[in-house]
């Protein structure tokens, strides 16, 4: 067999929906040829052998550092929202390689200690002046401008894009997507660290990136409920019989019911969901926030948490500034990057970066590393 015909092969373009993104229109931000694999496969590709998405596996979804196993951890989140994602993407005829990708990658900004961890690094971003902080923010930039010493990877728009709008704690009933070209990609992004809520505008510029995003929702919501009851601080009965009368009680039927509502009621031009399933999502969505969200951890841990950030910070932040080489942050971060990341990236920025990108443990020896030094210093 010819190299041009594995080519042939791997080109599904004719045989996807109308509406679907063609590999043919994968738009990148610097030209590259491409091999065997279509764009957003080699995407996928790309995003698996980061070292970001290596450091999805000791990650907090909800529950951080208990012990036990079987408790979700950010790794097992992105492949749930990939294969839930994909097997509506298969049923409307759309591009399963993109869905993947973006599925793969949306995650990869989330700090250690999840939404408590991202809120935290947001109120000391915004102290030092850099903005607003979100991890779908946090996870393009990963993407494209610190990955690979700093050079990025070149991800297409397109994937991009999806990541950037994937906010599965926003809720829509419609998802229609818009089109953008490469410069309104960049305003938004770079508005979102502008503007508090603009965040909560963003809208993909493809299907398979509205898919990603209500994908992201539907699986958390019932994985997170398994956690919850197998540490004991829920039980299934406590689910409202509002709720599981129509989704059922387990992850598996909830996950069932609103793929296949989704299925049945998108079309060609926007993915949606029916208006009865939509508020049982909801619904079930609020019950979350309040029984297992907010009861996740508690305010000591929380401020805890805070004051071991705003610790490492400030050390590492001045280390940058005494140019001190043996620092840690030089030592596994700052010293690989290139020129241009160390030009035009500032202290306080870098500092965010290393620790948006560190593990739950990691950051807690950093903390400890940190103590140490100033034991030391004052000895």
């Amino acid at each position: 067999m010819k190299l041009s015909d594995i080519k042939n092969n791997l080109d599904h373009d004719k045989i996807y929906s109308s509406y679907a993104c063609k590999n043919i229109d994968a738009i990148r931000f610097i030209e590259e040829k491409e091999d065997i694999r279509p764009p957003f496969l080699h995407d996928s590709d790309k995003i698996i052998y980061s070292l970001a998405y290596t450091r999805y596996i000791n990650k907090t979804q909800v529950y951080s550092l208990v012990d036990n196993d079987n408790i979700s951890k950010r790794m097992t989140h992105v492949q749930m929202v990939s294969k839930i994602a994909r097997t509506i993407g298969r049923a409307l005829g759309l591009n399963e390689d993109l869905i993947e990708a973006a599925s793969l990658g949306h995650d990869l900004g989330h700090t250690p200690f999840g939404h408590v961890g991202e809120s935290i690094l947001n109120k000391i971003s915004l102290e030092v002046g850099e903005g607003y902080f979100n991890h779908n923010i946090e996870s393009v930039r990963n993407l494209m401008f610190i990955e690979n010493n700093g050079n990025g990877l070149n991800i297409t728009l397109q994937v991009l894009d999806a990541i950037m709008c994937h906010n599965g704690e926003l809720e829509l009933e419609i998802y229609k997507p818009i089109g953008k070209t490469k410069e309104e990609f960049l305003k938004e992004y770079y508005d979102s660290y502008k503007y508090k809520d603009k965040v909560k505008e963003l809208i993909p510029m493809t299907l398979e990136g509205c898919v990603v995003r209500i994908s992201d929702l539907i699986a958390y919501l019932g994985r997170d409920i398994d956690d919850a009851v197998r540490l004991g601080k829920l039980k299934r009965s406590d689910i409202p019989s509002s709720i599981t009368n129509i989704l059922g009680n387990t992850n598996s039927s909830l996950i069932n019911a609103f793929v296949l509502d989704i299925i049945n009621n998108s079309t060609e031009e926007y993915i949606k969901m029916s208006s009865e399933l939509f508020n049982v999502l909801k619904e079930l969505k609020k019950f979350n926030y309040e029984f297992i969200y907010s009861k996740a951890n508690d305010i000591d841990t929380i401020n805890k948490w805070e004051n071991m950030f705003r610790e490492v910070f400030n050390t590492y932040l001045n280390d940058l500034k005494i140019n001190n080489i043996n620092s840690n942050i030089y030592i596994y971060f700052y010293k690989y990057k290139n020129d241009y990341y160390k030009n035009n990236t500032s202290l306080n920025r870098v500092v965010i970066d290393y620790i948006a990108g560190m593990t739950d443990e990691f950051f807690i020896r950093e903390y400890e590393s940190v103590v140490r030094r100033k034991v030391d210093e004052k000895n």
